[in-house]
């Protein structure tokens, strides 16, 4: 225990440490491994000679008093995941367990976490310095749409009082700020520090910021709020972002320019600290901390995401740009878990946001930053991208001859648009002989250009040429494996008329998805902007958004239209959208007709069409239909 940073009055003693200098307050358990945003900020500060203890999932004001009053500041995080997206699901019913729970339970963490968190302190330790980040401060930093709420809400930062929010990753935020804090700053004078927001004064805000539409403004005007969001999006760039001020109430707002993404060097050395990698033994008895079981033995080689889907919050939090770990800082970590007492000789992934990305999308962004309102690989790629799968290759390769490694598998995300630029198929290759275990994930998600077009997606195309040339290669080097699909139902722009072509395409395409995702509108993101405001905010043009509770379940059902239990919404969602012509038994057809509908005569077939049955419900004479599906 006594490797784990203090927990309790009791470990601090065991340390001899009579006061800390920072608190993290976490919605989590407590895991020490580099997939939880908490570890790596506390072990960053320890690093730079700071005493740093956690406590986590606070259930009463004992628990936050449990370690005193820190020296410089409490760091408050609702978590690794908003709170609100890890109670309840798209559907908005109460999630029945929480992966960052010890034993899986539910309710270990309130409703906007960070928010109670934050006025809890603020009840119990005065004007006593708060800071907050991760997630759920990150993306809802700006006044936002709040899905849960169905209302714009403010900044984050007004609704928790805290004193700074440091958004995007956060590492050279809080050493700079723990070296401040300790120089003898106070909390009032960081204001200048880069990828960190504050309140101030309206008389005190900075010249020369981009002015985003007021809360009130976005509150009541929808086109305002979709002005304010591009805005937001276009200065998320390191190398020509400016300040951005929002108005919010008697306050301004103020978000300073990102902070750079961090040097090879950099990030190396933050992975390279002596995380322990597992959850507190004190969980142990309630049966660990399932999260740990996806990350354990998995292995995060960059950061950031040039491919900007419009439902994604990477480029608002990561950003766009790519970074990565030397190849011998991510060999290091494969080497130290091969010493691991459960390792099975399966390394789980070597991945990040997007797997193979490992340098910037073209040369230029390097000096001028990331092309505004523009996106490197979608509709198409542009002609500067820079396809190179040379560095990753040469990694997995190196990390396939350790001692004691058996299989090293690839489960992030691949974009296998970027994979198919690549005139060398090596990768691809080696990607489905080596690193594929049965299975592997890809994200067309729908198939309709004009779908595709509002999710900042590549058309369907480049998955259907991916698709072929990896059950070729499988086919040739004998082995049997499946592309598992990611596809989402209701995203802003689908019609049912959509819906209907995407369930047509799996059928052609013999695909059956065991699961589909609901277009979630979580806060901050572009799609979320056009799911409330009905605009794309790049064009301020119209977009269908399908709302009802009805029209959602569907589009959903559309896309597993072989399930039983889906069969009266399938019929439905073909009658509303105008296409008869699939309900029936013959070879074309999604859904075979339904006698209830039948009787009241929602089906209408012409004689002599597969289906059997004609206006009316009654069967045509000869037919010989009787079976149903």
């Amino acid at each position: 225990m006594e490797q784990f940073l203090p927990v309790s009055r009791a470990d601090m003693e065991a340390r001899g440490i009579s006061q800390l200098d920072f608190i993290c307050v976490t919605g989590d358990a407590y895991v020490d491994h580099p997939s939880f945003g908490v570890a790596i900020i506390s072990r960053v500060l320890e690093s730079e000679g700071f005493w740093v203890g956690i406590i986590a999932q606070p259930q009463s004001d004992a628990d936050f008093q449990k370690l005193g009053t820190p020296r410089y500041a409490f760091l408050v995080t609702s978590g690794n995941i908003d709170s609100m997206v890890n109670h309840y699901t798209a559907a908005k019913k109460r999630r029945s367990d929480d992966a960052y729970t010890p034993g899986g339970v539910a309710g270990k963490r309130p409703d906007r976490a960070l928010t109670v968190y934050c006025q809890t302190l603020r009840r119990l330790y005065g004007d006593f310095p708060i800071m907050v980040g991760g997630l759920e401060a990150s993306l809802r930093r700006f006044a936002h749409y709040d899905y849960w709420a169905d209302c714009v809400m403010p900044s984050v930062l007004v609704d928790t009082g805290a004193d700074l929010l440091m958004y995007g990753m956060g590492e050279n935020q809080i050493r700079e700020i723990g070296r401040r804090l300790r120089a003898g700053e106070k909390v009032s004078s960081l204001t200048d520090i880069r990828g960190t927001c504050y309140l101030t004064r309206p008389q005190d805000t900075p010249y020369g910021a981009v002015q985003c539409p007021s809360l009130d403004m976005v509150r009541n005007d929808k086109k305002q709020y979709a002005i304010a969001c591009r805005q937001q999006y276009d200065e998320q760039d390191e190398v020509y972002g400016k300040t951005v001020i929002q108005r919010q109430g008697d306050c301004m707002l103020v978000q300073n320019p990102p902070m750079p993404v961090l040097t090879q060097g950099e990030m190396d050395r933050v992975y390279a600290l002596p995380y322990q990698r597992t959850y507190h033994p004190s969980y142990e008895a309630q049966g660990g901390v399932p999260a740990i079981q996806e990350v354990e033995f998995s292995i995060t080689h960059n950061r950031g995401c040039f491919g900007f889907c419009n439902f994604c919050s990477i480029a608002l939090h990561q950003g766009r740009k790519i970074t990565c770990r030397s190849e011998e800082s991510v060999l290091r970590e494969a080497r130290e878990l091969t010493k691991r007492k459960n390792f099975k000789g399966y390394i789980h992934d070597v991945g990040g946001p997007t797997a193979n990305f490992r340098a910037p999308s073209c040369e230029k962004q390097l000096k001028m930053g990331m092309c505004k309102g523009k996106k490197c690989l979608a509709p198409t790629p542009c002609p500067q991208l820079k396809v190179d799968h040379s560095a990753y290759l040469r990694l997995l390769r190196r990390m396939r001859q350790i001692d004691g490694i058996r299989r090293v598998f690839i489960r992030s995300g691949i974009r296998y648009d970027y994979l198919m630029q690549d005139k060398d198929e090596s990768f691809l290759k080696e990607l489905i002989e080596h690193h594929v275990s049965g299975q592997l994930k890809v994200a067309p998600e729908h198939c309709s250009p004009a779908v595709l077009d509002k999710m900042g997606k590549p058309h369907i195309e480049a998955y259907e040429c991916f698709a072929r040339r990896f059950h070729e290669i499988t086919k040739s080097i004998g082995k049997e494996q499946y592309l598992v699909p990611y596809l989402m139902s209701s995203h802003p722009g689908s019609t049912l008329k959509d819906a209907v072509e995407l369930a047509l395409f799996l059928k052609k395409n013999h695909m059956r998805p065991e699961q589909v995702q609901d277009f979630y509108p979580t806060p901050g993101t572009i799609s979320t902007c056009m799911y409330y405001t009905g605009l794309d905010p790049y064009t301020l043009q119209p977009v269908y958004v399908p709302r009802t509770a009805e029209e959602k379940a569907m589009q959903r059902a559309l896309l597993q239209y072989f399930n039983p239990q889906n069969k009266r919404l399938v019929l439905k969602a073909l009658v509303r959208a105008g296409r008869r012509d699939l309900i029936g038994t013959g070879q074309d057809c999604l859904v075979a007709p339904d006698r209830e509908y039948q009787q009241r005569g929602a089906v209408e077939a012409k004689p002599g069409r597969s289906s059997g049955y004609r206006r009316g419900g009654k069967r045509s004479p000869g037919s010989g239909r009787e079976k149903r599906r």
